[in-house]
C-alpha cells in the first residue's frame, strides 16, 4: 500500500528515495609506513645534552619500556648521562588529591622559568588497577607551564608500582639533569606509600595541606609530616586566609613534638595561594635556604649517596624478582603451584620454597 503512495521517481517529492553512493576508498595503496630510526646510546646522549626535547622524550619512553632489549639500551643511555647529572635541585611535592598540587607546581614553575631556570616536572599519574590505563592529564592541568620553552612536563603512569610512584622516576631524573634542567619537581599521587618512595629520590620534600581538612593533628599523618622539610597550607585566599593561618599554627605546634632531624634543619610551615601566587616565592626561598644549609653541613651529599645505595638494593631485588618469574622452570610449575594453594592442598609458604629450590636447581643445569 505504501509503495503506491510513495512516488520514488518524483525528485521533488519529500518521500522520494535517493540513490546511495559507494563509500570512498579510505586506504592509500601508495602509502608506506615509515619506521622511525633507532638511535644508539651515543645518539641519545648527544640529543639529550643538546636539549633536544624529542630525543629526551624518546629516551624516557625507552626507560619506561618493559621490553628486555629496551632495558639494555636504556641502561647504556643512563650510564652515559650520569656524568652530566646531579646538578639540579630535586623537589618532591605531595598532598591529598584536590589540595592543588598541579596549580601550585605551575605557579612555582612559571616563577622559576621567569627567573631563567629550566624546570622539569615528573608528574606520576595513577594507573587504574582494573584497566592499567592512565589519564595522563597533567599537561592539561598545567596548560601555561606546558607551553613554556624552559619547562618540560612528563606525566608517567604509575603502572601499578608501589604507592603509585613510577619505578623509573630516578632514571628519568638523571636524563632531565643531563638535558640541562636545574630544577626537577616530582609530583606524587598522594596515596600512602608514594610519599615514602618520592622522599627517597628528592633533596627537599614539600607537603601541601588544606585548612579545615580535619587532619591537622591526626596521628595517621605523622609519618608524612615527619618526612616533610616544609608544609604549605594551600588555597589561603579570601575567607580561607585567616582559617589557613590558624591551621598553619596548628602544624607548627605539632612539628615541635617531633624529634630533631639529622640534617640540622627545622621544618617550616607556610600559607600560600597557588591561585593568586601569594607565598610561592617564600617557599622557594626556603628550599634554597635548606639546600645551602645541608650542603654546608654535608647532609645534602650524604643523602644523595644513601639514595644511590638504596637504588642498588632495589635494582638487585627487582632483577632477582624478574629473573625468577621469567625462568622457564618457574613459569611451567607456577600454574600448578597456584592451583595447589587455591585447593588447600599445600601451604603457600611450602610452595614458595619449592619454587625457589626449583629455580636455583635450574640455574645449575
Amino acid at each position: 500500500m505504501y509503495d503506491q503512495i510513495i512516488d520514488k521517481d518524483n525528485k521533488n517529492s519529500a518521500l522520494s528515495v535517493s540513490k546511495g553512493k559507494a563509500n570512498p576508498v579510505t586506504v592509500n595503496n601508495n602509502f608506506k609506513a615509515v619506521k622511525r630510526k633507532e638511535l644508539s646510546a651515543d645518539e641519545y646522549l648527544k640529543g639529550i645534552t643538546e636539549g633536544n626535547r624529542t630525543v629526551l622524550s624518546r629516551a624516557i619512553t625507552l626507560i619506561e619500556s618493559n621490553l628486555y632489549a629496551h632495558s639494555i639500551l636504556a641502561q647504556k643511555v643512563i650510564e652515559k648521562c650520569l656524568p652530566f647529572s646531579g646538578n639540579s635541585i630535586r623537589l618532591g611535592i605531595t598532598g591529598v588529591p584536590g589540595v592543588g598540587k598541579s596549580t601550585f607546581i605551575e605557579a612555582l614553575g612559571k616563577m622559576l622559568t621567569a627567573q631563567g631556570h629550566k624546570v622539569a616536572v615528573l608528574a606520576i599519574d595513577p594507573s587504574s588497577q582494573k584497566s592499567k590505563g592512565s589519564i595522563l592529564g597533567d599537561k592539561t592541568r598545567m596548560e601555561e607551564l606546558s607551553q613554556d620553552e624552559n619547562a618540560f612536563i612528563r606525566p608517567s603512569p604509575s603502572a601499578g608500582s608501589l604507592g603509585g610512584v613510577a619505578r623509573k622516576t630516578r632514571e628519568i631524573i638523571v636524563l632531565c639533569e643531563a638535558a640541562g634542567f636545574d630544577t626537577v619537581i616530582v609530583e606524587t599521587v598522594g596515596v600512602g606509600q608514594s610519599e615514602v618512595l618520592a622522599h627517597s629520590m628528592v633533596d627537599f620534600f614539600l607537603l601541601l595541606q588544606l585548612a579545615n581538612a580535619g587532619d591537622e593533628l591526626q596521628g595517621i599523618k605523622r609519618g608524612i609530616m615527619e618526612m616533610a622539610d616544609a608544609i604549605a597550607v594551600n588555597k589561603a585566599e579570601g575567607k580561607m586566609k585567616e582559617i589557613s593561618e590558624t591551621a598553619a599554627g596548628n602544624y607548627r605546634n605539632a612539628l615541635h613534638l617531633f624529634p630533631a632531624n639529622d640534617n640540622g634543619w627545622s621544618p617550616k610551615v607556610f600559607t600560600c595561594s597557588a591561585y593568586s601566587k601569594e607565598g610561592i616565592k617564600e617557599i622557594w626561598d626556603c628550599v634554597n635556604e635548606f639546600v645551602t644549609l645541608t650542603k654546608q653541613n654535608g647532609y645534602f651529599y650524604k643523602n644523595r649517596n644513601e639514595q644511590n645505595l638504596r637504588i642498588l638494593d632495589e635494582t638487585v631485588k627487582q632483577a632477582l624478582l624478574d629473573g625468577f618469574y621469567n625462568n622457564p622452570t618457574v613459569q611451567k610449575e607456577l600454574p600448578v603451584a597456584k592451583d595447589d594453594i587455591l585447593d588447600n592442598r599445600m601451604s603457600a609458604y611450602i610452595i614458595a620454597q619449592k619454587l625457589i629450590d626449583m629455580y636455583y636447581l635450574s640455574l645449575k643445569k
